[in-house]
């Protein structure tokens, strides 16, 4: 009978071992959950934050020196698309538009910026491509750059084979290769004509572009649009016929990426303007265009201001909370109205 009742004790002494070492166990994953959430926040604040800006004559002249190279026409703004492309990829978190992973999957405000830059980033190697880099509509191609600019228009969110990284760095060695050839007078092949058309011709997509952003900004706080309707109008009975309108709202979800895919073009729009100013100085000084120029610039570094919210408000127009898509409208709409003042000085002979 004693040999049972110990037997009985030792059994039940192992299961609450059991027990106790099942629950020793599941505390630690508990613990290592919570400090992988926490580190996850903490990096997810951390790389929220926006890359400043740079200063880019600074910038062109300290990498010409690197090269032994003088800073000919081109050079600047060529060194700025490079700089502008390795800040995106090479910011705090690196690219997270094709994040998998926490804190990157969980994030859309810095993809949403990430886009914006992007886009700008294609526009301007597609000019450079078919415009800034050839003397004339039956001129050949630079073969870097028919590298460069179908590669960043790559998917911008592939995470492997090929990953989006990896595509836009082969575009960003080819500029680099350009860039060493522009700069290199024993190989003339490379070319860049700043002349006032082929900066036109980079504008007139621009000013489409600033114009669709500020729109996508304005509709914020929704507002009326003009209805297809019209386009069926009686014209013979102008006076009895009225015309509706539809209203048109972003989705309070879709706001805040707005919001930051007009502030990550503005951001590398303005160095773009800045490299503009340098390289096709004596054009712009010529067509009294550098006023304009200047406009510009002073508007986009506007749109760079702090943020002080937390998050994107979105009052209504005249109300008590701040709207910040607004606000960076008025700053994208006085851009591009000085874009359209540029654009008609360089087309005056």
């Amino acid at each position: 009978m004693f040999s049972r009742v110990t037997s009985y004790f030792r059994g039940r002494k192992d299961g609450m071992d059991d027990h106790s070492g099942s629950g020793r166990i599941l505390k630690i994953i508990g613990v290592l959950l919570l400090i992988y959430l926490l580190v996850t926040v903490i990096l997810g604040i951390y790389w929220s934050s926006e890359p400043d800006t740079f200063a880019v004559r600074e910038h062109a002249n300290e990498v010409a020196r690197e090269m032994q190279r003088e800073p000919v026409v081109g050079f600047t703004t060529t060194t700025t698309v490079i700089k502008v492309a390795e800040t995106l990829l090479d910011k705090p978190g690196g690219y997270l538009s094709n994040d998998i992973f926490p804190p990157g999957v969980w994030m859309d405000n810095i993809p949403a910026w990430e886009f914006g830059v992007l886009v700008q980033l294609r526009d301007m190697s597609r000019a450079l491509r078919k415009d800034m880099s050839r003397s004339q509509s039956q001129s050949s191609e630079d073969q870097d750059l028919v590298i460069a600019e179908p590669q960043f228009h790559f998917d911008s969110d592939s995470w492997a084979l090929p990953s989006t990284e990896a595509e836009y760095r082969r575009a960003i060695s080819a500029l680099k290769r350009y860039r060493a050839r522009l700069s290199n007078p024993d190989q003339p092949s490379a070319q860049f004509f700043a002349r006032a058309d082929n900066l036109n011709s980079w504008l007139g997509d621009l000013e489409t572009r600033l114009g669709s952003i500020s729109r996508a900004l304005g509709e914020s706080v929704g507002k009326g649009a003009v209805s297809d309707a019209i386009a069926e109008a009686n014209m013979d009975e102008p006076l009895t016929e009225a015309y509706g309108s539809e209203d048109v709202q972003t989705p309070w979800t879709k706001i805040d990426d707005v919001f930051y895919e007009a502030r990550g073009s503005a951001w590398a729009l303005l160095h773009f303007f800045r490299a503009i100013e340098v390289d096709f100085r004596k054009v712009l000084n010529d067509k009294n265009a550098l006023a304009s120029v200047h406009q510009v610039i002073i508007e986009l570094e506007g749109t760079q201001g702090a943020m002080w919210s937390p998050m994107v408000l979105n009052g209504s127009g005249y109300g008590l909370v701040a709207n910040h898509s607004l606000t960076m409208a008025a700053y994208i709409s006085r851009a591009n109205s000085a874009i359209s003042d540029l654009r008609e000085l360089l087309s005056r002979g």
